[in-house]
């Protein structure tokens, strides 16, 4: 039972933060004439749409961090206890990021024009992708974590010119050169 309970938790977890994207007015999925569970143009009407795009890697950072953090704060729980918490903090980030407030602010001081927020099946990829990255990180330990972080951060800012890191700093203190570099690459 006392491995059930974690796998319970994070099963409430998931049923909650899909009533209330729903309750937000977010679809499950947006409707495309073919079966999308990718897609790769981070400044399409198609991101944030589908099971998986490129944003989905700084979800995999999320759970970096967070692996990192609950160890600290909580270095008492089980790994499932605290993948659990994982996942719940990943999942209010979710109901956080696609609430009007961090939308309307995404589309006025970052280069996310467009953003309507998230489809409930793309938040479901998203907390998958930090729980993925939470098991990553415990496996690879803090060193290895570490450098896969900052090579994937590069990878990103060269890719999609944005990262985990860029997105946090724009989101919070928004700078022009940046947000021009990064309409240049669109």
């Amino acid at each position: 039972m006392r491995r059930v309970l974690p796998w319970l938790a994070i099963a409430v977890v998931l049923v909650g933060t899909a009533f209330l994207l729903r309750t937000q007015g977010h679809l499950w999925w947006r409707p495309c004439d073919h079966l999308c569970l990718w897609s790769g143009d981070s400044w399409s009407s198609d991101n944030s749409q589908q099971l998986f795009g490129s944003f989905t890697f700084t979800h995999v950072l999320h759970g970096f961090l967070f692996c990192g953090l609950v160890a600290l704060v909580l270095p008492r729980l089980s790994a499932l206890w605290q993948l659990s918490v994982t996942v719940t903090v990943e999942a209010l980030w979710e109901i956080a990021e696609n609430s009007e407030f961090i939308i309307r602010r995404y589309r006025e001081w970052t280069v996310a024009h467009g953003y309507h927020g998230d489809t409930i099946v793309n938040s479901f990829g998203d907390i998958l992708a930090c729980g993925l990255g939470f098991v990553l990180a415990r496996e690879l330990g803090f060193r290895r974590a570490f450098a896969v972080f900052m090579l994937t951060e590069a990878v990103l800012i060269v890719w999609i010119r944005d990262s985990l890191l860029l997105n946090i700093l724009m989101l919070i203190y928004p700078i022009d050169a940046i947000k021009h570099w990064q309409e240049a690459g669109h």
